[in-house]
Order: structure tokens, then C-alpha cells, then sequence
């Protein structure tokens, strides 16, 4: 049954799609009600824009829009009204397609005495992109006309005529006519702040000016300029108050994204997404948690998203800007706004991204020193002639193609969009791709009289990856590749399987006794092509909205979602692999895991805009309600193969050794919410929000609604008082907000988990807790935007702080209870930063432009409070907290994540150290050092202390340069892998002791001891002797391109051609490798470890892309 209930629900989704793309864009005759009195003539303008969704075209010089006006009529025709409006006037008006053009009344003696010509051109933006739209006038006449698809027009004018060219969020221009040559006209646009509307919370729309918190906003161009098959890596260093982080899985891999600092001990702190309003449940498919001897890695949902479909981003980094989100909005939201289709003929679009990566910031190798007979470590004599080894020759140039087409075309009340993209990634180790088809098509109309707008949309995405690799020392060949002896033939294992007759299939090549088996080390080629992980997703997204405007000031809205993915993941490992992974079978091993995830979201929101008071006093009001409902299915049986040798399949599986399980969970949040904002003379803005919560996660408490209010306030200075001239905007804002994170699921009731290696359920070990609350984050923040020298320069300031209160602990149970740790909820982790935004942005004498951007991100952490003095469950004792320890960075004898007050999420203590006399010497004995235990020390923290982002375009003509550099300041990261290296004897810096000193060794004291004793024993101490700063300074970005003169194709095709640079230059970096790489997406302690990471790559590549 609930099978045909989901197809009927795609086929109705279907119906309503197709219903939508036919429907009639029948003419109607368009009628007006107005009932205005004594208001500016600009509002009785938008008032008519609204009831017959058409926009007013007009010069400021033309038409005083201060004008005071009355007018009362009902369903009156557009020609009446207007007649009205400008009765007495030296204004005309026509219509142009969906455009009222405005203008001054023409001396039509003085028209007639000059020389008529055919007038033509093409009107493009500051990048060479055509403009659609755009507004062409014939100064003191009627006579206009608007760009096409292409940006092209043509209008009937005369000699010495002047042209108004004219479109919204661009500055006019005027050009006088001196001959019929067609005209290639570039619009900058114009920085003027005081009507742009911006998309917030829930998809609503509110003027920038009336913000009382900081929103940060992405175009869509800017992450396409330089293609990343994840797109949220090209938002890292762009954005302030953003951490963006990679995952060392290589293309298509997750991504982590932090704003305004890690707040919680237990969640992952990773942002919300939300595309067109609608929060998307993000899944990651793979292991993210990090750690030594973790599984294969994988991407997650929100790299699913073709960028080629996102028209712009909203950050709102701060609870205030994303309070509507209620037990979701703690962490930030990335709210995305997908294309829709526009008016005009059809346009198709075609580009093609294709970059070549290698590998960078590798280890430093030697290839001096061999090893001996029988040890699998180089510590033996020095070579005669040096080894050609090169662990870097390993790697492969990986590639990645983008390749995409849209499709756009609409009449007046019916417009449709269309994509298609394949993305196509070899990674740089052998055997690892990253595969994504994505396909959407979205369709919006509007009937009966124009009240109701039906918005269908459509995507289906295939995805599939295999053998991504992470870190750690399972599924990864660098730790084999890397330590390999420095005397051996490393050529001779490249045939990395061989024919055994005896079990006449082919088997591992890699001889324990000469190449070693520690690190669960194996033929790295092996691993690659033998120890195969594949994931293949099957991903369907339906959504529709239905919006009725039951008046010019009131209209409803109902949304509906359903995102439903399909994943199967599959692991076969071939015969002779380590025993280790084979659960002992020599014949080889098989994993098929099943996972099914289904989100529906649903939600109706009615809003209220009107002005009262001659336009003085705003009022925007959003009732609503939603419901968000998210299953998740996952089964998995596994195994060591039984009978016949690399057969993969269920049935060849061997029982004995066999591990199968399944989890499921269905979890819903039904919300109620309420914004209200109100304005006083376009000047000061209170704005209110609130929600209520009633999540399933909080299921058998006590209570099981919450309520997140906020309140903010702004205020546009630059509307209210004189300021000097050089000063052309100014505002302030402050706001505060409570919001939540929910605890997570299953610790409301008794819960067994099942051990597939024991094959039994077993009690749980921590009791539950029926009197959990959500994670509260209260937060305040106040800020300040302003513009100079007509709006070329721009300065935001933003200052906050975030305090998060009931936090989980597990704390030790009595013994007489039966369980060993106890729920308790307290603690306040404090976070206080600033975001700093400066930018400059001009054209020069029409050919050359120049935009530069600075961003300044600084965030202070703070432990304010752990369990220490909390109550006990079991005794209603004080809890004695002194620390809380999260665990050990990488290997053993790395450092240690320990918490206490008054310290940072992020503190690295060790304990050990080469052994050191009462007077401070390292003690020596027999030529040889030693390590010893120590109380723990404080060595750092890993995290930063701030970040810097600089942004720049210059361009010329049709010639376009941007660029990027980033920079992280402050914090620790260590590296496990440089520990390796040394121990084994394989590293430049191990050579270059042996070099030194004559050969005598490592200076100790007044004395030496031998590299091999002091690297063996130091690489034991990770925490103190290989952690690094974790500062770094670098050129992410750099590109060139250029828009080919469409004279060279008749007009009719415009191209855009390009060379990109990715993560081009390392200009500053003491670590061994790259800091801004992550082992874990997903684990907020997991951070700044290198456990024989894949290395980050450097990136050159094209763009081409061809508009018809």
C-alpha cells in the first residue's frame, strides 16, 4: 500500500508539473484597483507593478516619483489609470512587452527635422554576460524598447538622439546617437542598497535595510567561475564568519562548514541547507567520523547540487538571521536559491569546466639511504647511487569535467527552465572517481487573473563513487607507499598480483618478510585495485508551491518537498587480501549495505505587507506552519567469502563469519512560527520572530515543546539625518535570538544495540533520560553597514556572541543501577567573535572595472561551564569535573583533546617526553634516549584565531581577471604521517641527521646519539615533538577568461573562454602538509590530524561556455 501511495503521489507531482508547462498564457484584459490618498506617485507605481506583475521603466530625470498623488479607482483598465496618474504632466507612457516605459513628452516638430537611423547594440553586464530586459528609451519620447534574450536590441531613432539605457541593480547610462554602428553597451551595477531585497529565513524576502543581523550574499556566477565538483569548497575565504573545510576524500568529497565556532560537545556543528526555503536533509555516505583505522570516507547531499542551477546563496551565520529554523538554526544556514525560468525566446546555455589535478604539499622524501636485509625500515647504509624511488610517481594527474546545459524560455505567465550536467572525476590515486548526473526541470505559471502562481520543480540525480580514500591506515595505500624500504625495487611490486597454480587465481604480490605488515600494510596497487568500495546513489526530488494573492498586500503560500535517495555500497575485497579485513577468509570478502533516506517537508505561510500613513509606517507580517518528516532505512550483510574465490555475491558468503544488521529511525518536527516586522519612514525597523517546536527527538520527557523567540532592531542613520557627501549610506543593527538543537535520537528510552560480531543485542550502557531539553544557544549581536564615495566603497562590522547551555554529559552510574554512565544535561560553552567586510567597486572610463574585497573573521571560544557542580543522578551529589577528555589525535603518543573551564574546544595537552634529568638534560644512557611519562601540559589549541579573505576582478574590456587568497592565523595541527616517516627512516629531515656530524648522530647535550634512537623514540611522543603551527597564507584562486565578439558569429552565439587556477600557491605554511584538509567532516574534535591524509591537490584547467 505505501508503495501506491508514493507512485500516485510522483504521478500526481507529474500531472502538476505538466499541468503547469501548459498552461495557457491566454491574454487577458488587465484591470486595477487603487485606493490611494496623498502618497508618493512611486508607491501608486509599485501598487500597479504588483496587480499586473509588470515593471515601470523610467528616468529620474524624467519623472519626479516624489510626486504627491490621489487616486480611487476599481477594475479600471492599465491605460486609465495610468492616464490619471500623469494627467497634467509632461509624462508619457507605453508598453513594451511586459515593461510600462515612462518618459518625458517629445517636441515632435524637432524629432521630425532629424535623420531617421535604425539604432542597435548589444547590452551586456560587467563580465561580459548578456543582459536581459533592459530597458532602451528614446529620450523625451515614447519610443523604447528592451534587450532580448541575448542582450541584443533594435530601435527606430534619429541622429543626435539620446538612448536611456536603463535595469534594475544596474546604474543608467545615456548615449547620444551619432551613427547607425551598432553599440556594445557595459552596465556596472549599482551598489545602492536602499530597495535590494534579499532572500532570508523560510525563502522570505526582506529589504537589506531593514536587516537587523548580518546576511551575507553569493551570486551564483561566482561559484562557477572556478568549478569544484563540491561546490561549497569555492565558497572558502569569500564569505566572513564561514570555516570551510575539505575533505581529504578528494573530488566530490563532503565538506565542513563552520559558522561562528564549534558550540556543542556531541553534534557535529555542520550548517543547515535550505534550497528555496525548504530545509534539506544532508546525508553523508560514508564514514566522516575520522580516526586511525576508519572505513572509506564518502561525499554527502549538498554536493549533489548542480551550481549551474543556483541563481544566488544567503549565509546567515548568526541564530538572529536564522531563528525561523527553530531546533535546526543553532549552527547557520546556507540558504540557497535555485534559477527559474524568464520571459523571452528560448536561450540554451553549454559550458564546459575541465581541470588537471596533482598532487601538492607532499612529505619530503630521502632516496640516499637503503635499508638492510630482512628490516623493512631504511635505516642501512648509505646507497652508492640513490634510489630512483619517488613515492610521488604513484599518483595519477586527476581530472575533473563539468560539463553542463540550461535551457530557459517563458511567455509572460508561464516560464520554464531546464539543466542537464554530468560531472566526471578521476582522482590522483590510481582506480578513484566520483561520477554525478544531474537532471532538473522546473516550470512556474501564473492563472486565473494572475492571483495564483504555481511553482513545480523536478531533479533526478545518479551518483556514484569509488574508493575514495581519507586517512588512516585501512583502505589506503600511502602508508605502504610511503614507508616502502628505500633498498628495494619498488618496480617489481607494480605487478602487484601474480598467478598462484595452486589455487589457479591470481593473488597479492607484497613478501612479508622483505616489505613489513605493520599499519595493516599492503601492496598499495593492491589496495586500489583489489580492496574495491563502491557507493551508487539514486536520488529523486519533487517540489511544488501554490501561491494566491488574495489581494495587493495579502497572499498564502504552500510548499511541499520530497527528497528520497537510494544508496547501495558495496565492498569486495579480492582473495589473499590481509586476513585482517576478510574476517579471516582466505577467499576473499563481501559487504552489500542498503540505505534508504525519505524527507517530506510540507509547510503553508500567509503574509502581510502593507504601508499606512502616506507610505511612513511598514508592516511585513509571516504566519506559518510546517512539518518535517525524515526516514532513514539501512541494512547490511557481510562477510569472508566460502566456497568460491572472489564470487561476490550473498550465497558464497561463509555463515560463520557472517555480520548483518539493520537500523531504522522515522523522526518528525512539527513547527508553528511568526515574524513581524515594522518600519517607520523607510527609516527605523523592529522586527519579531518566533517558533514553536515539537520534535519526536524529545519523545517520553517531561516536555516536548519548545519556543524560539527574537528581536531586532535597525536603523538606516544616512535616511534620518544629513551626512556629508563622502558618506553615502549608513546603518546600524543589533539583534538577540534563542534558538535550539535537539538531543540525539533514542536517549529518551531503554535502547539495545546489536554487536554483529557477537551476534546478540546488548544492554545499553548509558541509562536514558526522560528529562532531556534541546541544546540552547542564546546569542546577541549588533553591527554596522556603511558605503562611501557613492556606494564605491563598503564597510559591514559585526560583532556577537553565543552562549550554548544544557549540553550532554555522560557521567559514571552506580554500580547498583545496572548501566555504566548516566545522561545529565549543563555547561555553557561561550562563543565571541567579529566579521569585517571591506570592499571597493568602480568603472573607469567604461572599459576598465575594478572590485576588490577584504574579509576579516575572528572567533573567540570559551569553556564557561562543563558537568563540574552538577547533580548526580544516582547519589544527588556534586559532580566533580575537573576535564573531559575527547579522545587522542591520530596514533598513540599523539595529543590528547582535553576540556576544562575556562579553556577552548579545542585544547591539546600531551604527557610525554624524552626522558630529562632533575636539572633539565635529557638523559642518555648507553648512547641511547628514552621517553617518560609527565603530568599532562597545555601545548595549544586547534583552533585558529582568525581568518582573512581578499577577493579582486579586474576587467578591461571584454577581458576578465579574478583572484582569491585566503588565510588561516593561529592553532596547532599535528602530523602522525611525519612521525611515520622519521621512525621509519624514509624522511629528507632522517638523511640529513644521518649527513650531519659526521655521521656521529643527533646532538644531545654535549654528546650524540644515534638518528635511528632518537627518531624511534620521539615518534612515540606525536603530541610533543610533531605538532605544527597551522598558520597558512595562499593564492586559492586565480582565473582568465574573455567574451569572444559575437560579430564572429553572426550575432548569434556568444562565447566565453577561460583558464582556471585552483590552490595555485602555498605562500606561507610551516606544517607538513595542508591545514585547511580534514580527516572528519562531521567530527568537531577530529580536526588538524594528518594520519596519512591524501594530499590536497593543486589545480589549472578551462572554462568554455556558449549562450544561443
Amino acid at each position: 500500500m505505501k508503495e501506491i501511495i508514493k507512485h500516485k503521489f510522483s504521478y500526481l507531482l507529474f500531472f502538476l508539473l505538466l499541468a503547469s508547462c501548459f498552461a495557457s498564457a491566454y491574454g487577458q484584459e488587465r484591470t486595477i484597483t487603487l485606493n490611494l490618498s496623498k502618497v508618493p506617485l512611486n508607491t501608486a507605481l509599485k501598487e500597479v507593478e504588483r496587480q499586473t506583475s509588470m515593471s515601470v521603466v523610467y528616468n529620474t530625470n524624467d519623472v519626479d516619483i516624489n510626486r504627491i498623488v490621489s487616486i480611487k479607482v476599481t477594475k479600471e483598465s492599465l491605460n486609465n489609470v495610468m492616464n490619471q496618474l500623469f494627467r497634467g504632466v509632461n509624462v508619457s507612457f507605453s508598453i513594451v512587452d511586459n515593461h510600462i516605459v515612462l518618459s518625458a513628452k517629445s517636441n515632435k516638430e524637432d524629432q521630425q527635422k532629424k535623420t531617421p537611423i535604425m539604432a542597435s547594440g548589444t547590452v551586456t553586464d560587467s563580465k561580459g554576460e548578456p543582459l536581459i530586459g533592459v530597458s532602451i528609451l528614446v529620450k523625451g519620447t515614447s519610443n523604447g524598447t528592451i534587450t532580448d534574450m541575448d542582450g541584443n536590441f533594435k530601435i527606430q531613432a534619429a541622429k543626435g538622439d539620446v538612448l536611456e539605457v536603463s535595469y534594475i541593480g544596474y546604474a543608467s547610462q545615456t548615449i547620444t546617437l551619432a551613427n547607425a554602428q551598432p553599440l556594445k553597451i557595459s552596465m556596472g551595477e549599482d551598489t545602492k542598497v536602499l530597495d535590494e531585497v534579499v532572500v532570508t529565513a523560510l525563502g522570505i524576502k526582506r529589504e537589506q535595510k531593514a536587516l537587523s543581523y548580518n546576511v551575507q550574499q553569493v551570486k551564483g556566477d561566482e561559484l562557477t567561475t572556478i568549478k569544484d565538483a563540491n561546490f561549497m569548497n569555492s565558497l572558502a575565504g569569500k564569505v566572513a564568519g564561514v570555516q570551510i573545510n575539505s575533505s581529504a576524500a578528494g573530488a566530490g568529497g563532503a565538506v565542513r562548514v563552520i559558522m561562528r565556532g564549534t558550540k556543542s560537545l556531541v553534534k557535529d556543528d555542520n550548517a543547515l541547507y535550505v534550497i528555496d526555503g525548504v530545509p534539506m536533509f544532508n546525508v553523508n555516505s560514508g564514514a566522516e567520523s575520522g580516526g586511525t583505522m576508519t572505513t572509506p570516507p564518502g561525499t554527502n547531499s549538498v554536493a549533489d547540487i548542480n551550481p549551474e542551477d543556483i541563481e544566488s546563496m544567503s549565509l546567515l551565520t548568526g541564530p538572529s538571521a536564522a531563528a525561523l529554523y527553530g531546533s535546526s538554526a543553532a549552527n547557520g544556514v546556507v540558504l540557497i536559491t535555485t534559477k527559474k525560468g524568464v520571459t523571452g525566446k528560448v536561450k540554451v546555455t553549454y559550458s564546459n569546466s575541465t581541470t588537471f589535478s596533482t598532487p601538492t604539499f607532499l612529505p619530503k622524501f630521502q632516496n640516499t639511504y637503503g635499508n638492510t636485509s630482512g628490516d623493512s625500515q631504511s635505516w642501512g647504509k648509505k646507497l652508492e647511487t640513490p634510489t630512483s624511488y619517488d613515492p610521488a610517481d604513484f599518483f595519477n594527474t586527476g581530472v575533473n569535467e563539468i560539463n553542463s546545459f540550461t535551457f530557459t524560455t517563458g511567455t509572460e505567465n508561464n516560464q520554464t527552465y531546464a539543466s542537464a550536467a554530468t560531472t566526471n572525476s578521476t582522482g590522483i590515486l590510481p582506480n578513484n572517481s566520483y561520477n554525478r548526473y544531474n537532471f532538473s526541470i522546473r516550470n512556474t505559471a501564473k492563472f486565473w487573473r494572475n492571483k495564483l502562481t504555481l511553482d513545480v520543480g523536478a531533479q533526478y540525480i545518479i551518483q556514484n563513487n569509488k574508493n575514495m580514500v581519507g586517512n588512516g591506515e585501512y583502505y589506503n595505500p600511502l602508508p605502504s607507499l610511503y614507508l616502502f624500504p628505500r633498498g628495494e625495487n619498488f618496480e617489481e611490486i607494480q605487478m602487484y598480483e601474480r598467478y598462484d597454480e595452486a589455487r589457479n587465481i591470481m593473488v597479492q604480490y607484497w613478501p612479508d618478510n622483505i616489505f613489513g605488515t605493520s599499519l595493516n600494510m599492503q601492496n598499495p596497487y593492491w589496495i586500489m585495485n583489489r580492496m574495491n568500495n563502491t557507493s551508487n546513489k539514486r536520488r529523486y526530488i519533487f517540489n511544488t508551491s501554490l501561491k494566491w494573492d488574495i489581494t495587493s498586500w495579502i497572499n498564502i503560500i504552500g510548499r511541499v518537498k520530497v527528497d528520497n535517495q537510494d544508496m547501495d555500497v558495496y565492498r569486495k575485497l579480492y582473495a589473499s587480501t590481509n586476513a585482517t579485513f576478510t574476517e579471516g577468509s582466505s577467499k576473499g570478502f563481501y559487504r552489500h549495505e542498503k540505505q534508504n533516506n525519505r524527507n517530506i517537508y510540507a509547510d503553508a505561510i500567509a503574509n502581510i505587507s502593507k504601508n499606512f500613513l502616506e507610505d511612513k509606517l511598514s508592516l511585513n507580517v509571516n504566519l506559518g506552519t510546517s512539518l518535517n518528516d525524515t526516514r532513514t532505512d539501512v541494512l547490511y550483510y557481510s562477510g569472508g567469502l566460502k566456497t568460491l574465490p572472489n564470487f561476490f555475491h550473498i550465497g558464497n558468503i561463509a555463515i560463520p563469519s557472517s555480520k548483518r544488521g539493520e537500523t531504522a529511525w522515522h523522526e518528525q518536527v512539527q513547527s508553528v512560527f511568526a515574524s513581524a516586522e515594522v518600519g517607520w519612514n523607510h527609516s527605523i525597523y523592529l522586527t519579531v520572530t518566533g517558533r514553536n517546536d515539537w520534535d519526536s527527538r524529545l519523545a517520553r520527557t517531561s516536555k516536548t515543546s519548545f519556543f524560539y523567540p527574537s528581536v531586532g532592531l535597525s536603523a538606516v542613520i544616512s535616511e534620518m539625518v544629513k551626512m556629508p557627501e563622502f558618506i553615502s549610506y549608513v546603518k546600524v543593527r543589533g539583534s538577540w535570538a534563542e534558538v535550539g538543537s535537539a538531543p540525539e535520537r533514542f536517549l529518551t528510552l531503554k535502547q539495545y544495540s546489536y554487536d554483529d560480531q557477537r551476534d546478540t543485542y546488548v544492554y545499553p550502557s548509558s541509562h536514558y533520560n526522560t528529562d532531556l531539553k534541546p541544546e540552547n544557544t542564546k546569542s546577541w549581536e549588533v553591527g554596522l553597514n556603511t558605503k562611501f564615495l557613492k556606494n564605491k566603497i563598503n564597510l559591514d562590522f559585526t560583532w556577537y556572541r553565543s552562549n550554548t547551555y544544557n549540553q550532554t554529559f555522560y557521567v559514571e552510574a552506580s554500580a547498583s543501577s545496572g548501566y555504566k554512565n548516566n545522561l545529565i544535561q549543563t555547561g555553557n560553552i561561550q562563543n565571541e567573535g567579529i566579521e569585517m567586510a571591506l570592499g571597493y567597486s568602480d568603472t573607469y572610463n567604461k572599459d576598465w572595472r575594478f572590485s576588490t574585497n577584504f574579509t576579516y573573521t575572528m572567533n573567540k571560544n570559551k569553556i564557561k561551564r562543563l558537568a563540574n557542580g552538577a547533580l548526580n543522578p544516582d547519589t544527588g551529589e556534586p559532580i566533580k569535573m575537573d576535564y573531559l577528555s575527547k579522545g587522542t589525535l591520530g596514533a598513540g603518543g599523539g595529543p590528547t583533546i582535553r576540556l576544562s573551564e575556562g579553556g577552548t574546544m579545542g585544547d591539546l595537552y600531551t604527557n610525554q617526553r624524552l626522558r630529562q634529568s632533575p636539572n633539565g638534560y635529557i638523559w642518555v644512557e648507553s648512547d641511547e634516549v628514552a621517553l617518560e611519562t609527565t603530568e599532562y601540559k597545555k601545548i595549544g589549541t586547534i583552533l585558529p584565531k582568525f581568518h582573512l579573505g581578499w577577493t579582486g576582478s579586474i576587467g578591461w574590456k571584454d577581458l576578465n581577471l579574478t583572484f582569491a587568497f585566503t588565510g588561516r592565523f593561529g592553532g596547532l595541527v599535528v602530523s602522525d604521517t611525519q612521525a611515520y616517516l622519521d621512525k621509519y627512516g624514509v624522511s629528507e629531515e632522517s638523511a640529513k641527521a644521518r649527513d650531519r656530524n659526521d655521521g656521529k648522530g643527533i646532538p644531545v647535550n654535549s654528546g650524540y646519539v644515534s638518528a635511528r634512537n632518537y627518531y624511534d623514540q620521539i615518534s612515540n611522543a606525536i603530541g610533543t615533538y610533531y605538532t605544527y603551527s597551522a598558520t597558512n597564507i595562499r593564492l586559492s584562486e586565480l582565473s582568465l577568461s574573455y567574451n569572444l565578439p559575437k560579430q564572429w558569429f553572426n550575432n548569434r552565439v556568444g562565447m566565453t573562454v577561460g583558464f582556471t587556477g585552483k590552490n595555485l600557491w602555498m605562500i606561507y605554511c610551516k606544517a607538513p602538509f595542508d591545514p585547511e584538509n580534514t580527516a572528519s567532516t562531521s567530527n568537531t574534535f577530529y580536526q588538524g590530524v594528518d594520519y596519512f591524509m591524501q594530499p590536497n591537490t593543486r589545480n589549472l584547467g578551462f572554462n568554455v561556455k556558449l549562450s544561443f
